[in-house]
């Protein structure tokens, strides 16, 4: 944790202390209190416990970073109680309010301290313990999904075979640091959209710059969840499954505003995607006929990653052998991991069961299949950069504090970086560039970025099509396989750690 995030965690925890100290001097005196001490960070806290009778080793946890804010809270309630407040809006009052309530409870006439041993003689109804049991659970829920770890569902098949369709997965959150939302007025447990309402759950009244506790790099080859940094901009129509980017380039931007809804999304509340990181900051990466090199090295192949082989062989092959030979197969979506195209059979294939098709009678031969849609991935620009999925590259991942002169080739490549994630004003006039109204010929980066690819190469929309993954964007790390379903438990991937 940064020097500037522990500043941050001390100054919400003593304005919270301190804030309400006016009513809090009056609300001492009628407990017999001095009260000069409400005015003394923490000690105020002190002398509420002290008050209330509860064991003093309370007072130290105050100072777990945000957890603490809670049991200040908790202590701000258990004080009220002293005076006859026991409802429910009156400790929602104390909770949310406290610089207000506080003096009322102190300077009218009419509230007066009962005392620890009234509050023990007062019983909650049924009702209210349900209550209060409920609050508990969404707030400490909320607590565990923001700070510890977060519950999360494979939607499609890019990872596949290392993650399948409806694995339900355990992201920690503690990897590479607790991320502070973006837009802390939310819904509880939902991630952008209500269900059924179909409204935004999130209101952004209060907006959160990036800051992240504990931070830790993201690593080479580790499973991320993150937000989708193409996501920013998006269709109501389409959502995230046909980016804004790529409907305005097909239809132009004039009608793409005509025919449907705009909207956009803070980083926070942008789909979540996962993906393998193969390049950090600062690495070089290209493909080569599907191989990808990072730093001019071969890169890491997950013994689960899968990619397209065009088979032949002079036997009959079904889905049914193939599955009994011990080959993983999905047929449940548009681009099915078997069928017969003339004299070859395309199936989709681990390197360990690549060796089981090999042995299998008949075989004659298995070559990967190269994709050619040039121009038709990231930077989109196929005059100067005629990339395609499976030749891709040269291409630097930029690094937090690292400088690249701005020339008409590479600003291609870099500009959206430069202009939306890391927020710059971005003007060209007379062949020049305008940063901030300021002339630039070189631009140093403020933030760490990844490169994230799935690792069912064919079937995954990835870096390759719409760039760099900001660090501001990272959710956290796949974890741990906690259930996984298909017409029934798949009860071999139960508890399996991912790697």
């Amino acid at each position: 944790m940064s020097l500037h995030d522990l500043s941050v965690i001390l100054l919400i925890s003593l304005l919270m202390v301190m804030l309400p100290s006016i009513g809090l001097a009056k609300m001492f005196e009628k407990a017999g209190i001095p009260s000069w001490k409400a005015y003394i960070p923490f000690y105020n806290t002190w002398e509420m416990l002290q008050a209330a009778r509860f064991k003093k080793h309370w007072f130290f946890w105050q100072f777990i970073p945000v957890v603490g804010w809670f049991i200040t809270l908790w202590i701000f309630v258990e004080f009220v109680k002293l005076f006859g407040k026991f409802t429910f809006l009156q400790h929602a009052a104390t909770v949310l309010v406290p610089f207000l309530y506080f003096p009322y409870l102190g300077y009218s006439a009419n509230e007066r301290y009962i005392g620890p041993d009234a509050v023990k003689k007062h019983k909650k109804s049924a009702t209210r313990e349900w209550i209060d049991a409920g609050v508990f659970a969404i707030v400490a829920a909320t607590l565990i999904r923001t700070f510890v770890f977060e519950a999360y569902t494979i939607p499609t098949g890019s990872m596949e075979k290392t993650l399948l369709v409806n694995d339900f997965l355990f992201v920690s959150k503690l990897s590479y640091g607790p991320r502070i939302p973006n837009t802390p007025l939310a819904v509880p447990f939902v991630h952008h959209t209500l269900p059924v309402l179909n409204t935004k759950s999130y209101s952004e009244l209060i907006k959160l710059p990036y800051v992240r506790w504990f931070a830790s790099p993201v690593k080479r080859n580790d499973v991320v969840v993150f937000n989708f940094p193409a996501g920013d901009t998006l269709t109501k129509e389409f959502d995230s499954k046909t980016t804004y980017y790529d409907i305005v380039r097909a239809r132009g931007r004039e009608e793409t505003w005509e025919r449907f809804t705009i909207l956009t999304r803070p980083v926070d509340k942008r789909e979540n995607y996962i993906k393998r990181c193969v390049a950090v900051a600062d690495d070089t990466l290209q493909l080569i006929n599907g191989i990808l090199y990072v730093n001019n090295e071969k890169a890491f192949i997950s013994p689960t990653a899968s990619t397209f082989y065009n088979v032949r062989t002079t036997a009959q092959m079904s889905e049914e052998s193939l599955r009994d030979a011990g080959i993983l197969l999905n047929q449940d979506d548009e681009s099915p991991d078997f069928r017969q195209d003339g004299p070859y059979y395309h199936i989709n294939l681990t390197l360990s069961e690549l060796e089981i098709v090999k042995k299998l009678p008949g075989f004659q031969s298995a070559e990967p299949e190269i994709i050619d849609d040039y121009g038709a991935t990231f930077p989109n620009d196929q005059a100067h950069f005629n990339w395609s999925v499976d030749n891709f590259g040269k291409l630097w991942v930029p690094k937090k504090g690292g400088t690249i002169p701005l020339t008409p080739k590479n600003v291609i490549l870099y500009k959206r970086v430069i202009q939306v994630y890391e927020n710059n004003e971005w003007e060209e006039q007379g062949g020049k560039i305008y940063l901030n109204g300021e002339p630039a010929t070189s631009y140093t980066f403020k933030m760490n970025y990844y490169w994230m690819m799935g690792d069912n190469r064919h079937k995954s929309q990835d870096s390759r099509y719409w760039g760099f993954v900001p660090e501001d964007h990272v959710v956290g790390e796949a974890w741990m396989i906690w259930m996984s379903w298909n017409k029934g438990v798949r009860w071999n991937r139960l508890f399996k750690m991912i790697h």
